[in-house]
């Protein structure tokens, strides 16, 4: 097995860690995006309010598509023996 090919494992798990973690937790996590966007703006004083809203926004989209992807995966398997 290549570097590669161990390296590309090893991101398909961590996307699937990503995906349980958001599980559905997506609203509370874009929550504590919009804190910590707003705890920056107040620190600043809104002198990098445009970055901070454009990082905000990409962060939301990684939300969205990490619940989505964890939406759309099939079920694991019970372990259970199958019905004929």
């Amino acid at each position: 097995m290549s570097v590669f090919d161990e390296l590309k494992g090893k991101a398909g798990q961590l996307k699937d860690k990503a995906g349980d973690l958001v599980g559905g937790n997506a609203g509370k996590l874009k929550g504590a995006v919009g804190n910590v966007g707003g705890f920056i703006d107040k620190k600043t004083g809104g002198k990098y309010a445009d970055k901070v809203n454009h990082l905000q926004a990409k962060a939301s989209e990684l939300i969205d598509k990490a619940e989505r992807n964890r939406r759309d995966e099939p079920p694991a398997p019970s372990g259970g023996t199958p019905s004929p």
